[in-house]
């Protein structure tokens, strides 16, 4: 990690305690066992890779894309307030994977940024790639300048949603691209959110739509910045800025296989850094299938009767 995505993550998250900012004890990665095929945890305060495995495999990498996504948006100064509509362009023609954001649907595209991040809305992401200038193709394009700027030399993107399996990258490259999200605090701030209500235009109609990521709820993590992924090519995926044992630590998972493998992973992986130790499979399937909620951000309309079918990334 470079030495200015270090500094970010520091401005980021605030000075540590002499404490904290002293070195950690030593950490066997013998006990460590993670069933994600790629990963690296990362010491975002010094740069110290606590964990790897097949970091520099290359690999899909499904909604992880959105990141990259809202960094080229946001790059852009494009107003948020401008309204934004969903297109037949727009649809999944590739997987097939579901929306409630009809054709012709209208939101702001501040908001349209919320839902692709924290909601991993494919239709979403891909009405912001159509409405940047030039188009769905200047938008790819200008993901894929931005990765080689950030140094992610072994990352290609192919589209602005991630349901392509040639948007690929490595565990090593997408830490980089967590450090450079993480100076956005939009990003921050939408991939965190864990509920979120819009009224959608010209029907007037009221939709919630819930974090993909369970964790953001769990009273027992400090999450600064995440985003899930999943299409069959990539497997289940996550990357997360989180706070644990007092330092900043960057995690990446990239194909588990199994709807809880990755969170049980992040969760062996956070018992590991705070104890040294090996946390028991079956508490890691317990905290992962099921969060303790934590007070939500904002004020929210009243909960729903149905969220969002879609098969959350």
């Amino acid at each position: 990690m470079t030495r200015s995505l270090l500094i970010v993550f520091a401005c980021i998250l605030g000075p540590l305690t002499a404490t904290a900012a002293a070195a950690a004890p030593f950490l066997d990665p013998g006990k460590l066992r993670l069933a994600s095929a790629n990963v690296l945890v990362l010491d975002a305060q010094d740069g110290r890779r606590m964990y790897a495995k097949a970091a520099d495999a290359v690999t899909p990498i499904a909604s992880l894309t959105k990141l990259m996504t809202a960094m080229v948006v946001l790059d852009a100064n494009l107003p948020l307030d401008d309204l934004v509509a969903v297109d037949m362009d727009d649809f999944d023609y590739l997987k097939g994977s579901h929306s409630r954001l009809r054709m012709g649907a209208t939101l702001s595209r501040g908001e349209m940024l919320r839902l692709a991040l924290m909601s991993s809305e494919n239709r979403a992401a891909s009405s912001l790639a159509r409405h940047y200038p030039g188009g769905s193709n200047a938008f790819v394009a200008a993901m894929n300048a931005k990765a080689a700027e950030l140094g992610m030399t072994r990352t290609r993107f192919e589209d602005p949603t991630g349901l392509s399996p040639n948007n690929v990258s490595t565990a090593n490259d997408l830490a980089l691209m967590v450090g450079a999200a993480a100076n956005y605090p939009l990003i921050r701030d939408y991939t965190t959110t864990p509920e979120h209500f819009v009224e959608v235009q010209p029907s007037g109609q009221t939709l919630g739509f819930n974090n993909s990521n369970a964790l953001v709820k769990n009273v027992a993590w400090d999450i600064q910045l995440q985003k899930t992924g999943y299409i069959r090519e990539a497997g289940r995926c996550v990357v997360m800025l989180a706070t644990i044992a007092s330092r900043p630590m960057v995690i990446v998972l990239l194909d588990s296989l199994g709807k809880y493998t990755r969170l049980g992973d992040a969760q062996r992986v956070k018992h590991w850094l705070e104890t040294g130790e090996s946390l028991p499979p079956v508490a890691a399937k317990a905290t992962a299938g099921k969060a303790k909620s934590k007070p939500v951000k904002g004020t929210f309309a009243p909960k729903l009767a149905s969220t969002s079918k879609a098969r959350k990334s």
